[in-house]
């Protein structure tokens, strides 16, 4: 299997840039993953396509305002992106300017309430870096610090929120897990209303999620680590709907590859927590989830082979032809999918 089945043709002018003014008014393609049959709705009419005893599985996850700019002593400026926090105050780093923040090298944020030391290089150009401060760590960083936005996103954020989801609450993610800032709170009260049980896991989203595949074969590609967490309740949850015959619909390739990292065999969950690697491609068998909710993904990403082992590649860059040919918007800001079996009625209505 070549990383290059999995292109599509994409006009740069479909990648948005900024997201809705109302978050659950984006557009919403169905896709039916046993016959490839796409339908057109906005995101709101999720409420019209879930049914009493499914469930939804979200990622809680919050985004670290990760991205601090910075100056050396001299006056240079320079910008420090946090990945992983080692131990204590240290973290490993990205950097820029590379050639200039060697170790021993010190950075000065805001007013000096937040220092810096570079204290080693490590592998792939990253650093391993060491701050000082006076105070609570997290609430400097909502001060200092930006959002890391994808590198495709060319536009400031205005409202740092809006790259985070309405039930974000577990600090620790690079990047949001786009699938669910389409929620609000309202939306997600009246899917409760519909006997729809919601249930929380916590997937810490790294930058490795944008990395691109560079390896020609599939199976040659190297799938990054990230830290998740599932809770007792929300693994009781789960085994209850698949008992009582719902539906687990996961919010996100997060969310899904949170449940079928720690999924028993037999599809069962308990309260767990570690690593996880999985790289889900064409030809997997799914334990657990039978629907996702997702955003349109990066042409030969592992966010596309995912959602291709859900439907069928050629279902999905079918449906990924028909949204670019219906002007949908693609990637973080953008519209959204929902892959499922489902009743035909569903399928053949348009919303503009």
């Amino acid at each position: 299997m070549k990383t290059s089945d999995f292109d599509f043709q994409l006009p740069e002018e479909l990648i948005a840039q900024t997201p809705l003014e109302q978050r659950d008014c984006s557009r919403l393609l169905t896709l039916d993953k046993g016959t490839g049959t796409v339908g057109h709705y906005h995101f709101y009419d999720l409420l019209r396509l879930l049914q009493p005893g499914d469930c939804l599985v979200l990622n809680d996850s919050r985004v670290l305002p990760a991205r601090l700019i910075g100056r050396r002593p001299t006056g240079g400026i320079c910008e420090v992106l946090l990945l992983v926090n080692k131990e204590g105050d240290l973290w490993e780093c990205l950097v820029r300017p590379g050639r200039r923040l060697k170790p021993g090298a010190q950075v000065i944020f805001g007013d000096g309430q937040l220092t810096a030391v570079i204290e080693a290089e490590l592998a792939d150009g990253k650093r391993a870096v060491r701050f000082q401060y006076q105070g609570i760590f997290l609430e400097i960083l909502e001060q200092l610090g930006r959002m890391p936005l994808p590198p495709y996103i060319k536009a400031e954020l205005e409202d740092q929120e809006r790259y985070q989801t309405v039930y974000s609450r577990v600090v620790g993610s690079a990047a949001a897990p786009t699938a669910g800032l389409h929620f609000t709170p309202e939306l997600l009260k009246q899917i409760q209303k519909k006997d729809v049980k919601l249930c929380y896991v916590t997937l810490h989203v790294g930058l490795g999620t944008f990395r691109p595949v560079k390896a020609e074969e599939v199976t040659d590609h190297e799938m990054h680590s990230e830290f998740c967490m599932i809770s007792q309740e929300t693994a009781d949850v789960i085994n209850q709907t698949k008992r009582n015959g719902g539906r687990v619909i996961c919010v996100g390739t997060t969310s899904c590859r949170t449940i079928e990292s720690f999924a028993a065999e037999d599809g069962t969950m308990s309260e767990c927590s570690g690593w996880t690697n999985i790289f889900i491609y064409p030809g997997y068998k799914f334990k657990v989830l039978d629907a996702l909710i997702t955003n349109f993904h990066l042409p030969q990403s592992t966010l596309i082979m995912l959602v291709s082992a859900l439907a069928g590649r050629e279902h999905v860059l079918a449906a990924y032809e028909t949204a670019v040919q219906e002007r949908y918007r693609f990637f973080s800001f953008g519209d959204a999918m929902m892959i499922a079996d489902f009743d035909r009625g569903h399928t053949n209505q348009f919303r503009t």
